[in-house]
């Protein structure tokens, strides 16, 4: 395909081994990305929408890429990363195919520098509803929580330091970009950190597998005021350490022989029940 008329600040890339796009390459190696993400300090955010929710969040462009349809229907979106100086590349759709190992159905993705991260502190200050998310390893199910949380009135959410990273291209694109949304951080040591919400006035509930625990709707009719909700890896669930050292264990009833439910399904049914009532809310109840 030649190089079509593009506009001012547009470069025309006809190679996947050009340097200039080399943060895109090889999108579906998982290890890879962990490994360069962190030390570039740069995530990918695929499709407008994704892409906006970060620029909202005060996040920078380091370049965005397009296939040559979109650059017109994306004209803001380009003018955006012009306007920051930042590099956009239109690439034949094929070639960014070989490139990034996924076809650009989405219409752009962008290379965005990676924020610090926050103190914990500072996230939950604040807030009466936390998630953490204990050793989550599915990307999906990392951006399926954070939807939910976004959703249903989740405050922040804190990852501890085995947890799969919220804003890998999966987690983002799978969350809609709501990683952008709610504020989060991870919480480092763990289980260890849990001390750091006993003392910001949090009742600390873990969600596992136990008979003795308080079922979900007994807990939903009396929360307490500050809440944060422990959610476990798939497979094997909460550590047992950070079961022992929260205040109550929180289990969901299973019917139709099924012992368990996905985190990420979990997750949704515990944030709709146990969502607090905000006071613009109790003042029509």
């Amino acid at each position: 395909m030649t190089s079509p008329e593009l506009p001012v600040g547009v470069t025309w890339i006809d190679r996947a081994d050009d340097e200039r796009v080399r943060d895109y390459v090889g999108l579906t190696d998982v290890a890879l990305r962990r490994l360069l993400e962190p030390e570039r300090g740069l995530y990918l955010a695929e499709s407008a929408k994704v892409i906006d929710r970060a620029l909202g969040a005060g996040h920078q462009f380091r370049s965005l890429l397009l296939t040559p349809r979109w650059v017109t229907d994306l004209a803001d979106l380009v003018a955006r990363a012009v306007a920051q100086g930042a590099p956009v590349f239109v690439m034949d759709p094929v070639v960014a195919e070989e490139m990034t190992g996924f076809h650009l159905h989405r219409g752009a993705i962008a290379a965005m520098h990676r924020p610090v991260l926050p103190a914990v502190a500072d996230v939950i200050a604040g807030a009466r509803r936390v998630a953490v998310l204990e050793d989550i390893v599915d990307h999906t199910n990392v951006g399926a929580v954070f939807r939910s949380a976004a959703a249903l009135g989740v405050d922040a959410v804190l990852v501890t330091p085995r947890c799969a990273d919220p804003l890998y291209r999966r987690s983002v694109r799978v969350s809609m970009g709501t990683v952008f949304q709610v504020p989060w951080t991870r919480i480092d040591p763990w289980p260890g950190g849990l001390a750091t919400l006993r003392e910001a006035g949090f009742t600390v509930g873990a969600f596992a597998l136990r008979e003795d625990g308080v079922e979900l709707g007994e807990l939903a009719a009396d929360p307490p005021e500050r809440l944060a909700l422990v959610l476990g890896t798939e497979g094997d669930g909460l550590g047992e350490r950070t079961i022992a050292e929260a205040d109550l264990a929180v289990r969901i009833p299973m019917a139709g022989g099924v012992d368990s439910l996905n985190v990420a399904a979990a997750s949704a049914v515990a944030f709709w029940a146990l969502q607090p009532v905000r006071p613009e809310e109790s003042r029509t109840r």
